[in-house]
């Protein structure tokens, strides 16, 4: 008997599991600072309600980094454990998030899935998310020390 999921805003105790989840994820790109505990600790400071994890009795089974600039709000490191996927758990926790989203008077959600991610991109697609074909993406790194290692599991 499957065990209920329980989806719940997520805190500075779940960085460890949420970590760790993280890097059993394929493809999964790791920041060196922004995905520290200090870099995600800053993160939940500044967005204390829109972050979300899904938990099988103790175990963090998945989560979403979400936040908000005020005007649009933003998806960041949406996994959910292999184990764990086609359940309705990543659409119970982007509900969740932008429900928290809608309480903070953020009327627009985006974010960024890898061209090669393809089960990400079908699900979001799948979950009624707009693929967007007029803007060109683009970013600036203002700290080379900030480097990304992508899961090679």
């Amino acid at each position: 008997m499957q065990q209920k999921i329980q989806v719940r805003e997520m805190d500075m105790q779940d960085f460890q599991q949420v970590y760790a989840l993280w890097k059993t994820i394929r493809g999964f790109g790791i920041r060196s600072i922004d995905d520290s505990r200090e870099g995600v600790e800053r993160f939940l400071k500044r967005n204390p309600s829109t972050s979300v994890v899904a938990v099988d009795q103790s175990r963090v089974v998945g989560a979403i980094l979400c936040g908000h600039d005020g005007r649009r709000g933003c998806f960041y490191h949406v996994c959910v454990h292999e184990d764990y996927r086609k359940q309705g758990i990543g659409t119970a926790m982007a509900v969740f998030a932008m429900k928290a989203l809608q309480k903070e008077q953020i009327n627009k959600v985006s974010l960024i899935a890898f061209k090669k991610n393809e089960g990400g991109n079908q699900f979001w697609k799948r979950v009624g998310w707009t693929f967007r074909e007029d803007l060109n993406y683009y970013d600036f790194t203002l700290n080379d020390a900030n480097i990304t290692e992508f899961n090679q599991i």
